[in-house]
């Protein structure tokens, strides 16, 4: 079978949970993994899988609940017994990899290589109306003392306008989470009368807003709906639709980070 075409810096390749994807420059930063739908993510023993793709005999989850709240997990401290309701998920702790589930919404991962903290964040609409990505960086920011200019962040396969039309109520949810207009008319384009939502350029706009570089957020340009040979959508497949997970473990702090030091 062939495999969907990549941009330079993600590439496919095997690992203990089957096929995933990895951003070449997150790969200098924490080991990560985007799983495709050749893992079912419905036992332990899958998800013991997929720890062992990065490193780890932990991974922890969230109750996702599509917005922006942020769970922190410090190095040294217990991992907590149940899945607490959020969407982002910050750590420096290296014996415990964070994920997020997602079968149309964005899975973002990011890392820092100064701190050794990464995040995982779940970002369908209502997530990135209520700025899960910026939450990810100002987290990172004030809990372990993150420089934005320093953090390398993927995105991982989600729907993309060409397959995600929405109503036209949406734009007012964005405006009444405080967006600004202008934004907005960018990330809601019009097609053939119909109107889409770009979440890919949403969340690129939040992420650069809070700090990090441009050049250092890594898009895979992969549409959930467009490839379901290897991903899973929610919107074409309904309640048969699978999940993929974002997966992320930090490095502990000890690679030199991107871009220039800081004066």
């Amino acid at each position: 079978m062939s495999l969907p075409e990549l941009p330079p810096s993600f590439y496919w390749t095997e690992a203990s949970c089957g096929l995933v994807l990895r951003c070449r420059p997150l790969d200098a930063v924490a080991p990560h993994v985007f799983t495709t739908r050749r893992l079912a993510l419905a036992s332990d023993a899958a998800w013991r899988r997929v720890g062992e793709a990065v490193g780890s005999a932990h991974v922890a989850t969230l109750t996702q609940a599509h917005g922006g709240r942020v769970v922190i997990l410090r190095r040294g401290l217990p991992m907590a017994a149940s899945r607490p309701e959020a969407d982002v998920l910050v750590s420096n702790n290296p014996e415990v990899a964070v994920a997020v589930r997602a079968a149309d919404c964005l899975p973002l991962l990011l890392g820092d290589a100064r701190t050794g903290t990464v995040a995982a964040a779940h970002a369908g609409w209502r997530g990135t109306a209520a700025g899960a990505a910026r939450a990810a960086v100002e987290a990172m920011m004030s809990e372990f003392g993150v420089a934005p200019g320093h953090l390398v962040a993927a995105i991982g396969p989600g729907i993309r306008p060409c397959c995600y039309e929405v109503g036209r109520e949406l734009p007012d949810a964005f405006a009444a989470a405080g967006h600004a207009r202008h934004l907005i008319d960018r990330w809601f384009p019009s097609r053939e009368s119909s109107l889409r939502l770009d979440l890919q350029q949403a969340n690129r706009h939040q992420l650069t807003a809070a700090g990090v570089p441009d050049a250092q957020i890594h898009d895979c340009g992969l549409c959930t709906a467009m490839h379901l040979d290897v991903l899973t959508s929610y919107r074409a497949e309904r309640e048969g639709a699978g999940r993929i997970a974002g997966v992320i473990r930090s490095a502990g702090g000890s690679v030199r980070p991107p871009g220039p030091s800081p004066r």
